[in-house]
């Protein structure tokens, strides 16, 4: 129920359009990662999926701020987000494993490289995350993603949403190369999704 009004709540005011550039709709097992400018990404991009794929596709969200009250309620029950801990009680905690363990099921995963919300029209400097998780499960498509329009509509500090057209352009499937260094991969796949814009 709370899915549907999700759902149908981010296409009346957004619109959340898809535009397949590079790849296809598919069954394939996938990481789509995107720029991040607004928490509308979150919604924008998954309410773009198709009904079929976006049942098995959970977001990627911080528990630090998802994990309490509303927030909460929308991140389990309606999004069935991934929630990890951004702050680490010891140096052998592995915030990947949540997403480990949901890549391991079967699952599909949203994830913004960024680790933040940006303000700028362009991504920042991705973090490592994508490139452990794509090195991890290399039977999983990384999809570039570009995200435009929900910044504007509610950028960083606003309470209130403006009803813009927010489109997911959704591009290439970026894997790791033999011999490819942790950085090279990351600025490929950030290139990839600056392509898009």
């Amino acid at each position: 129920m709370l899915t549907r009004m999700l759902v149908a709540l981010t296409t009346l005011l957004f619109g959340a359009y898809p535009r397949w550039i590079g790849t296809r709709p598919s069954r394939q097992q996938r990481i789509y990662f995107a720029n991040h400018g607004s928490h509308l990404d979150t919604v924008t991009l998954w309410a773009s999926l198709p009904p079929a794929l976006r049942r098995r596709t959970r977001p990627v969200a911080a528990k630090d701020y998802w994990g309490g009250g509303l927030r909460a309620m929308i991140a389990r029950h309606g999004l069935n987000a991934v929630l990890i801990d951004r702050q680490r009680e010891s140096p052998n905690d592995d915030p990947l494993a949540p997403l480990h363990a949901a890549l391991a099921q079967g699952d599909s995963l949203i994830l913004f490289p960024e680790g933040t919300r940006n303000p700028d029209d362009t991504p920042g400097r991705f973090k490592s995350g994508l490139y452990h998780l794509a090195c991890a499960h290399p039977e999983v498509e990384p999809v570039a993603v570009y995200l435009d329009n929900a910044r504007r509509s509610l950028p960083k500090g606003s309470l209130l949403p403006v009803p813009l057209i927010c489109t997911a352009r959704f591009g290439v499937v970026v894997k790791p190369q033999a011999g490819e260094s942790k950085d090279d991969y990351l600025e490929r796949a950030r290139a990839a999704v600056m392509e898009l814009a």
